[in-house]
């Protein structure tokens, strides 16, 4: 086609500036099956939006108030149900709202990624469950559900794919390497909040020992920045560049802010406010940094 009416496909291999090549061939959507995805999506986020919402309210009343649940028969044991039902359907329902979004602009391309991605996850949290490495030490209670040889939850290697994506999307840089490592700063600021919310605020999982950061070791930092760094090259090896690119940049945004609310949310509510002011610190560090990268 004439470089006025260029293909989506074409303007893809350019768009990756010589480090990425799409391993597919892409056509663009039609309009009203691309209008009807689109809405899906959005829907399917609006639904996200609503139960982090309704979670983190639910938390700041009645997990920081637990007098409350004294004043009404039957409310304590409704709650710690909804203690465990909340924390695990919002994984999944992250991971149903990103599924959805990625089906819509590449169908099942992204499986191979989810698949490489949460085998590598779960292979450093089992290290990390097991010997220390690379987090330090730590164990997950049963607030999550199953988990893999009695370590780790089945839903924790979902939750890091359902993060390192959308990191990668809004890390997105000409060069490869910068992507990489931009990816991996994104995915990590997300851990400045969500380990003192899930670790400290409650008990979704304990460390062997207490470290200065709100419990956490230093060690886990520098476990969750090295375990990004390999799921953010898994990622662009796969060609998730090709497919991410597709996806609507406000959307994404949204996306992760959402699943950045609830811990942020969790940490402002018990007053763990350094943490907060560390993990916007640490996004405005990635977004000044992205403007140095090009």
């Amino acid at each position: 086609m004439g470089g006025g009416t260029r293909s989506l496909a074409s303007r893809v291999e350019v768009d990756g500036a010589g480090w990425e090549r799409a391993p597919w061939r892409q056509t663009p959507l039609r309009p009203a099956r691309a209008a009807l995805g689109a809405r899906i999506a959005l829907g399917a986020l609006v639904a996200l939006v609503g139960f982090t919402a309704a979670a983190l309210a639910g938390f700041a009343v009645f997990g920081r108030h637990p007098d409350l649940l004294a004043r009404y028969p039957g409310a304590g044991p409704v709650y710690a149900v909804a203690f465990t039902f909340f924390a695990r359907t919002q994984v999944a329902l992250a991971f149903v709202a990103l599924a959805v979004a990625l089906v819509h602009v590449a169908g099942a391309r992204w499986l191979p990624a989810l698949a490489a991605v949460y085998a590598a996850s779960l292979a450093s949290e089992l290290l990390g469950t097991t010997v220390g490495l690379p987090f330090g030490p730590y164990h997950y209670t049963d607030g999550l559900g199953a988990k893999w040889f009695g370590h780790v939850p089945v839903l924790i290697p979902l939750s890091w794919f359902t993060m390192a994506v959308p990191s990668l999307a809004l890390a997105r840089r000409a060069h490869p390497a910068a992507t990489v490592v931009l990816g991996a700063l994104v995915l990590l600021s997300w851990d400045l909040a969500l380990d003192p919310a899930m670790s400290r605020v409650t008990t979704y999982w304990l460390w062997g020992g207490t470290g200065p950061y709100y419990g956490m070791p230093w060690s886990n930092l520098v476990g969750w920045f090295v375990t990004g760094l390999a799921l953010m090259a898994i990622l662009v090896r796969l060609g998730a560049g090709a497919w991410t690119a597709r996806l609507d940049r406000r959307w994404v945004a949204a996306f992760y802010a959402t699943n950045l609310a609830l811990p942020l949310g969790m940490t402002a509510a018990a007053g763990y406010w350094g943490a907060v002011l560390v993990t916007v610190g640490a996004l405005s560090g990635c977004a000044l940094l992205q403007s140095v990268l090009r």
